[in-house]
């Protein structure tokens, strides 16, 4: 009677050594640094800065040096150049801009994104990028005379934004990381918009989009005070999905495995790892309830990409004119952002960057087979040569889990077979693994889940 029990007791302990291959697997030591490493000193300054241009609508005056998002783009852009300069001229600085019209737009008028980019050295063409909202708005989003702040939503994006190329332009990485102040967000997503066509035409091939949107908040309109946890928003499906390809999903899976979501498993897994106190709440949701964001222009452009904010919104402060009504102050002023925080976001935001920078290109074309059978095989294609290419790992969980279980690294090879696990029990996903220990995000099997 006691011979099931053994059998079981041995399964389980398979299962729990080759989770504590995959939890103790080493990262490399500068993603430690990384982390810690942006300044609240450097980013409070900068947010003074930002607010004291008086408002930074689309709309708003593009000539006067001290008012206007004219005025918040030249600074933004000096900035970028500053920074690149001081790091051996790291950076390329340029506009991407075009004429935008619509509902908030009576007028074309010309959306004129910042962009820095810092290239890589041996896969240059593979990028990841960061982003964050120049613009700003209060109660009517067609008014671009009265002051508008925008402490939050979103100067602590274009801070972090700074802040991370402070940090990362100290090192060279492997791919090429973009930073990119959009604008025109308020008034329609005009900004990524533009940014993901010429992404498009310029032939780059964009693993990661890093959308900041209000990341210094931690009070929230319930009374809920936390430091602590940062929400990412991911599509479950890729929107860019053919009719085909979701009939082939419907019948193998991959409603929660786009590489979005898979790239916010990965943002979970490096910044819990790295960043001190910090808490990642994954929401399986492209963005708030009804609402909306600049990763969805590349999302919708076939770009895998997250939405990076705070817990906890305040709606007193957010879109609102400046004014006090019933003992309530409202607006997004600068004395409501909590800088610490601010840079909590950003050190999360410079360790994904620099751990997607240094890692291999995800796997290409992976499929995987088992029907009827005791076993799955996983296939893949390899990836362009990489400096410090070590080889492989299957990733596998419960249908039900939210993040990735098991795993087993395979070495340097293309086809796999998984003894004794059931396909019809798990999903999967492969990754590549450099010798120091960074690591693609995981690619589910198919066009589903496919970078």
């Amino acid at each position: 009677m006691k011979l099931p029990k053994i059998i079981l007791s041995l399964g389980c302990v398979f299962l729990l050594n080759v989770t504590t291959q995959a939890q103790t697997q080493g990262l490399k030591q500068e993603l430690y640094s990384i982390a810690t490493a942006p300044s609240t000193e450097r980013i409070q300054k900068d947010l003074e800065k930002l607010v004291s241009f008086g408002t930074r609508h689309t709309l708003s005056d593009t000539v006067s040096n001290k008012r206007g998002i004219g005025a918040a783009r030249r600074w933004i852009k000096a900035e970028f150049e500053a920074i690149s300069k001081a790091n051996g001229n790291k950076l390329e600085v340029f506009y991407v801009a075009d004429t935008a019209s619509g509902p908030r737009i009576p007028n074309q008028v010309r959306i004129v994104n910042v962009i820095a980019v810092q290239w890589g050295k041996t896969d240059k063409n593979r990028m990841v990028l960061m982003a964050g909202d120049i613009d700003s708005r209060i109660s009517d989003v067609m008014n671009f005379k009265d002051d508008s702040p925008g402490a939050n939503d979103n100067a602590t994006g274009i801070a972090g934004i700074l802040e991370a190329s402070r940090v990362l332009a100290k090192y060279d990485f492997d791919a090429t990381i973009v930073y990119a102040a959009l604008s025109g967000e308020e008034q329609g997503l005009h900004g990524g918009r533009i940014l993901a066509d010429y992404a498009k035409k310029q032939g780059w091939n964009i693993d990661a989009v890093l959308n900041n949107d209000m990341i210094g908040n931690i009070e929230g309109i319930n009374g809920v005070v936390d430091n602590r946890t940062v929400r990412v928003f991911s599509e479950g499906t890729r929107v860019v999905e053919t009719e085909r390809e979701a009939r082939l999903r419907r019948f193998t899976g991959g409603e929660v495995d786009s590489p979005s979501r898979n790239l916010a498993r990965y943002i979970k897994w490096v910044g819990e790892a790295t960043v001190p106190n910090i808490d990642i709440m994954m929401i399986y949701r492209l963005d708030r309830f009804g609402r909306g964001g600049h990763h969805r222009p590349f999302n919708e452009a076939g770009f895998p990409g997250v939405r990076i904010m705070e817990a906890w919104e305040n709606y007193n402060r957010q879109h609102q004119d400046l004014r006090t009504e019933n003992g309530i102050k409202y607006g997004d002023v600068l004395e409501k952002v909590n800088f610490p925080y601010v840079a909590k976001c950003t050190g999360l935001n410079a360790v994904v960057l620099a751990s997607l920078a240094w890692a291999p290109a995800p796997p290409a074309d992976v499929q995987i087979s088992g029907a009827v059978q005791a076993s799955t095989t996983l296939k893949w294609k390899k990836a362009d040569a990489h400096p410090r290419f070590a080889g492989y790992k299957i990733y596998w969980r419960y249908t039900t889990d939210s993040e990735w279980k098991w795993s087993k690294f395979v070495g340097d090879v293309t086809e796999f077979t998984l003894e004794n696990i059931i396909i019809d029990n798990y999903y999967f996903g492969v990754a590549a693994v450099s010798t120091d220990g960074t690591e693609s995000p995981v690619v589910f099997p198919g066009p589903a889940g496919a970078f």
